[in-house]
C-alpha cells in the first residue's frame, strides 16, 4: 500500500524539479526483528526516491552492517540518514511521518544544494565549534512545532561536521524517551544532559547550544519555560 497519495507525489515531483540542485542519497537502517515501523520506513524512502532520478537510496540491516553504521554515524534502528556531496550527521530515528515529513523533504533539498537556510551570523558562529556535539530532538508525528526544532538541529549539523543532529520519534524509542524524561515535545537534549523544551527561534537555539558547551545550567534545570 502506498504511503503517499497521487496528489502528494505530484506535488513533490514539482518541488524536486524546481528545488533540487544535485544528487542526494538516503541510507536506511532496519532490523528483521522488533522493528514495528521498518517496513513503512523502507516503503517511504522508495516512494520518495522514485519521484526524482537525482535521489537514490540504500537499505542496510542494522545488525549485519557495522561498517555502514560507522560510515553513516548511525546508532539505532530504524533510521534514515542523508548524504549530498558528503555524508551529514543528520538522522531520522523513526519514521518521519506526520508533520516531520516536511522537515524530511526540506533536508533533502538542503543536502542537494550543500547549503542551509540559516542566517550568515549563525553559520559563522557554528563554524567556531571544534568539539563533538550531539543534539537529540524528541518528537511525535502529531506535533506541529517539532519540525522547526528538527530542522535547526539538522542544519546545524550540515554546517559543522562536529555536530550531530538527530530526530528521535519518542513513541518508537519509548525507553530512550523515558530515560531523558520526555513529557512534552519537542524535547531537545544536547550532549546527554543539557535540555530544553519548545520550538525556539534560531538565535535562542544557538544560544542554548553554546551555553551547553560552556557548561551552563539548562533551562529545564533552571525552571525556565520555552515559548513555542
Amino acid at each position: 500500500m502506498s504511503l503517499l497519495s497521487d496528489e502528494d507525489k505530484n506535488t513533490l515531483k514539482d518541488i524536486f524539479s524546481k528545488k533540487l540542485a544535485g544528487n542526494v542519497k538516503l541510507a536506511a537502517f532496519t532490523r528483521k526483528d522488533n522493528c514495528e515501523y521498518c517496513n513503512e520506513l523502507t516503503e517511504l524512502i522508495k516512494e520518495v526516491t522514485s519521484l526524482d532520478q537525482r535521489i537514490s537510496y540504500e537499505i542496510y540491516d542494522f545488525d549485519e552492517n557495522p561498517e555502514k553504521r560507522k560510515e553513516y554515524f548511525v546508532e539505532m534502528a530504524p533510521a534514515i540518514t542523508i548524504a549530498g556531496a558528503k555524508i551529514y550527521k543528520v538522522h531520522y530515528y523513526g519514521l518521519p511521518a506526520g508533520y516531520e515529513f516536511s522537515a524530511f523533504i526540506d533536508d533533502i533539498i538542503d543536502a542537494s544544494r550543500g547549503t542551509t537556510r540559516l542566517a550568515p551570523s549563525t553559520i559563522n558562529k557554528l563554524g567556531t565549534i571544534n568539539r563533538d556535539v550531539k543534539i537529540q530532538v524528541f518528537v511525535t508525528p502529531s506535533c506541529p512545532y517539532c519540525p522547526r526544532a528538527v530542522r535547526l538541529a539538522h542544519q546545524f549539523a550540515m554546517v559543522n561536521d562536529r555536530i550531530e543532529g538527530s530526530m528521535i520519534e519518542a513513541l518508537e524509542f519509548e525507553d530512550l524517551a523515558n530515560e531523558y524524561g520526555v513529557m512534552s515535545v519537542p524535547h531537545i537534549v544536547i550532549n546527554g544532559s543539557y535540555t530544553f523544551i519548545g520550538a525556539v527561534p534560531e538565535t535562542q537555539f544557538l544560544n542554548y547550544l553554546f551555553d551547553a558547551l560552556e557548561g551552563g545550567t539548562s533551562p529545564e534545570q533552571a525552571g525556565e519555560v520555552s515559548s513555542l
